[in-house]
């Protein structure tokens, strides 16, 4: 299952977005439900996000793997939103149910954002060459 990308419509052309993707493997499929919907409340919430631009969830439920995919105006507006309850909340109460979280985050000028849910098929695929690499402080920042 795909919310597809939904842009946020707040563009400055020359800017730099700060891009993040995660996927999250639950211990337990068992789990998947109450995730699935924490996980829609955390999207709504990124969507209304000082400085959002975009975002998107994928999910396969009965395998317990879940991905996100947004785009930021800066480290600073992602890290707002991570602080701010529901998110600060449910990632304490979730942590508990994955056995593996990764995070990967790259730049990538906002012009070249999909505009639409067609156009995000490129940067999903990015999301998924990035979630792939191991995983280097360097590339994190």
């Amino acid at each position: 299952m795909e919310i597809p990308w939904s842009s946020t419509g707040h563009r400055e052309t020359g800017a730099t977005a700060l891009v993040m993707a995660s996927r999250f493997q639950l211990k337990t499929p068992w789990r998947a439900p109450a995730f699935l919907l924490h996980s829609l409340r955390l999207w709504r919430q990124a969507r209304r996000a000082p400085g959002a631009l975009g975002v998107s969830l994928r999910a396969r439920p009965l395998r317990g793997t879940f991905w996100t995919l947004s785009a930021w105006t800066d480290h600073e507006a992602l890290y707002r939103y991570a602080r701010t309850d529901p998110h600060g909340a449910v990632m304490r109460k979730i942590r508990p149910w994955t056995r593996d979280a990764q995070f990967r985050f790259w730049e990538l000028p906002v012009i070249d954002l999909p505009r639409d849910r067609n156009a995000a098929a490129a940067l999903w695929e990015e999301a998924d060459r990035h979630l792939a690499l191991p995983f280097s402080p360097r590339r994190a920042a």
